[in-house]
């Protein structure tokens, strides 16, 4: 029950559907499903990372390095303004057909979003309340080691499992309809999607330049 639960958590936590969610429609649209669904799986694997350090119970990242923390925020923010341009630059040149993804690209659209999700170390912080709510963990407790990893893997792997569940889902919806679309309607989503996700970047570069005020 305890992994089926963190599934639960981890489908939950990347359902909203924010620049990686746009991102991932975008580039299902432009180069199909197998770009798509690395981009998902990139961020569902960096929520793992953090859902390790949350079923942990280690908040340290966000509270005793601010400075750290600021930087991974501007720096994001950053990425996401120069991913949003090139995705407009792009857009006129979307191809009207699914073409298959070279793997140099399925591996860059995985790092690229796996980078962009840790670049939000806050997200820790959801983590660690919602594995708060599943029960106490013997992490930091008597018990013995192999104990506490017995508790924490099924956490972590539910996390994953969930999130990429997610990613399948949209990655296959939006497969599914670009065949339905014309080449103008999408041409327009991928405009759409590089304001959306410019948007959430310049929000992120304001917000750790403000914490420099």
């Amino acid at each position: 029950m305890l992994f089926v639960r963190s599934m639960a958590i981890g489908f939950s936590i990347a359902a909203p559907v924010g620049p990686i969610g746009m991102l991932c429609i975008q580039r299902t649209l432009s180069r199909g499903f197998r770009s798509g669904f690395a981009t998902g799986i990139g961020a569902a694997a960096a929520d793992t990372v953090y859902g390790l350090l949350g079923a942990l119970g280690i908040a340290g990242i966000a509270t005793t390095l601010p400075a750290l923390t600021i930087a991974l925020k501007i720096g994001g923010g950053v990425f996401l303004v120069w991913l949003a341009w090139t995705i407009a630059r792009e857009a006129s040149r979307a191809p009207s057909v699914l073409v298959e993804t070279p793997n140099t690209t399925i591996a860059r659209d995985f790092l690229t979003t796996f980078g962009l999700t840790l670049s939000n170390p806050m997200t820790i912080l959801s983590f660690i309340g919602v594995f708060a709510a599943l029960g106490p963990l013997p992490v930091g407790q008597a018990a013995p080691v192999g104990a506490q990893w017995f508790t924490v893997w099924p956490m972590v792997a539910g996390v994953f499992v969930g999130s990429a569940a997610w990613w399948l889902c949209l990655s296959s919806v939006t497969t599914a309809l670009r065949r339905k679309m014309p080449a103008s309607f999408m041409h327009g989503i991928a405009r759409l999607s590089a304001v959306v996700i410019a948007m959430f970047g310049s929000i992120q570069v304001l917000a750790g330049l403000s914490h420099l005020l």
